[in-house]
């Protein structure tokens, strides 16, 4: 690679023309409203309905894929079985679909099913949202009632769209782990779960934070698939980016942009 002065300028250049130069822009477009009109448009009550559906159900994919995808990655690296380089394939599916068709496909799927109105899908959603709430000081971080199918088709298809960020990040470590480890803390008289949670898992703990922390970055930016999956009600089943993209076709483009 070339000296760190020509490695720098390029990497600034880069960012800047990717990242730094639209988001100033942005910026610069919500500049255009008055401090009055911004803070009525970020705090309206359709927009911070908006807000919790958005931040709850991200939230809920994220922790499930957390485990799950864990579960997976060890599964894919640890154990050989029939299909494996197949199945280990089809985990960067959600990347290739289009949104838009997998919106489509589950929402043919679970169109109807009256019985998840009976599961009460949000309960540890609102106890782990309305505890965060209190930590941080934010007590009217309140939960919003959705019915259990709206709960349970964002839930399922933003865990579907985030699927892979905890298994890619979580696998190459465990590829590269030293089982000598594990079987010294065997010998030592741990058993297979003390192994895992005081040997393996403090190694897996940063890169399983990275993957939690995308799936749920990447959760709270999806429209294209939820948008065919629910109703898209205000104060009911409206996400952020849809709150965006009615302001835009408007053309309302400073409060889209705030």
């Amino acid at each position: 690679m070339p000296g760190f002065g020509l490695s720098m300028g390029y990497t600034l250049f880069y960012l800047s023309l990717l990242v730094l130069i639209p988001l100033a822009a942005l910026c610069v477009k919500t500049g255009q409203l008055s401090w009055s009109t911004f803070w009525k448009t970020i705090t309206g009550d359709f927009v911070m309905s908006a807000y919790r559906v958005s931040l709850q159900t991200s939230l809920a994919a994220a922790l499930i894929n957390s485990v799950l995808g864990l579960i997976t990655a060890w599964v894919l690296v640890r154990y050989p079985f029939p299909g494996r380089r197949l199945l280990d394939s089809l985990v960067d599916f959600p990347f290739a679909l289009p949104t838009a068709v997998a919106g489509l496909t589950f929402a043919s799927l679970y169109a109807n099913l009256p019985w998840i109105d009976n599961v009460k899908i949000g309960s540890s959603i609102t106890w782990l949202w309305n505890w965060i709430g209190l930590r941080i000081g934010l007590a009217e971080m309140s939960y919003v009632t959705l019915s259990g199918l709206d709960q349970f088709r964002i839930i399922l298809m933003l865990t579907f769209v985030s699927l892979p960020f905890v298994i890619r990040t979580v696998q190459p470590v465990l590829q590269d782990w030293d089982v000598e480890a594990e079987q010294a803390a065997h010998s030592l008289g741990a058993g297979r779960w003390r192994t895992f949670f005081k040997v393996v898992f403090p190694e897996l703990y940063p890169a399983w934070l990275s993957g939690l922390a995308l799936a749920f970055a990447r959760s709270v930016g999806e429209y294209g698939s939820v948008i065919f999956i629910t109703g898209n009600i205000p104060n009911q089943s409206e996400i952020v980016p849809v709150q965006i993209m009615s302001k835009l076709n408007q053309h309302l483009y400073p409060e889209a942009t705030a």
